[in-house]
């Protein structure tokens, strides 16, 4: 069908492409997990659009949707296969809050970002389209290529899936950030009074290195080993760290830290009732360069 509006020029086409850029790359990053490869779908994303026949595209917002969707689930069925053979717990990239630069906010935090990793990736794109980002079962089934009624049901089963991942007693921003902190103080000092007093007894801690830097090679379950944990790098001098910054990282309370041999590092904590029930630890390299540019120089 005929455009509605004026025959696009290149600088129009680019005008419309930086206007929906911001919510492209956050589609595909709640996709991929990963801030890197969401840019990579949207260059991509963007080259497709420069090629498009403008008297097929009625709506830029929604070919653009559609195309950033069918670009991430085949970047998506790739990964999989890769993180299969990932060393020590694999995590999404850590992404600071002001990262995501428009109004749009998706609710979504880091231990949701991990239940979406234990879905087929065409329930992870009908569960973000339609419950995150809003878009009607007719527009996700153009989108991922499959009937509505089939949308509807692979939304459903990922709700299932995911409806136990929300905490039921979040905590405020601020009881949160002060639990961080004290978080922070108690682990660089080794305080084991203090780290259990904040610690539910089920804690989850992961720790991501990917096998480019040191990281606890299992999950650690359970307060009294990551107790034990922390108390023994504080003993061994592996915890005297710099505080870079403190903040929601992926909608969680947390900070960034230097830690020796100048390791970046997030940490970020579920946290429940007023106690820490998973600990989120980034420290591969790879997947701290976004947050990196948020840092002083």
């Amino acid at each position: 069908m005929p455009l509605d509006f004026a025959p696009s020029t290149p600088d129009l086409e680019a005008a419309e492409f930086d206007k929906l850029r911001p919510r492209l790359t956050r589609i595909a990053y709640r996709m991929l997990g990963s801030w890197a490869e969401a840019e990579d779908v949207v260059q991509d994303a963007w080259i497709r659009w420069q090629r498009a026949d403008r008297s097929t595209v009625r709506e830029p917002a929604a070919f653009l949707t559609r195309t950033v969707s069918r670009l991430s689930l085949d970047v998506l069925k790739a990964a999989r296969t890769v993180r299969e053979t990932y060393i020590g717990p694999w995590l999404p990239e850590p992404i600071l809050d002001e990262t995501l630069d428009d109004d749009d906010g998706d609710g979504i935090t880091g231990t949701l970002m991990l239940a979406l990793e234990r879905l087929s990736p065409l329930e992870r794109a009908a569960f973000l389209l339609h419950d995150v980002f809003g878009m009607g079962f007719d527009e996700v089934a153009q989108s991922i290529d499959r009937e509505p009624a089939a949308c509807r049901q692979l939304a459903a089963r990922a709700r299932d899936h995911i409806r136990a991942s929300r905490p039921r007693f979040p905590v405020s921003e601020q009881q949160g950030r002060e639990i961080a902190q004290a978080f922070f103080a108690a682990s660089r000092s080794g305080d084991a009074s203090m780290l259990t007093s904040l610690l539910a007894a089920d804690v989850v801690t992961y720790s991501d290195g990917g096998g480019k830097v040191k990281a606890a090679i299992n999950i650690l379950n359970g307060a009294d080993r990551l107790v034990r944990f922390m108390v023994g790098l504080s003993r061994k001098g592996r915890m005297d760290s710099t505080l870079l910054r403190e903040g929601l990282i992926d909608g969680l309370p947390g900070f960034v830290s230097r830690e020796p041999h100048g390791v970046l590092q997030t940490t970020a904590f579920e946290i429940e009732d007023g106690r820490i029930t998973a600990v989120y630890i980034m420290r591969n390299p790879d997947k701290l360069k976004q947050v990196s540019r948020f840092l002083p120089n």
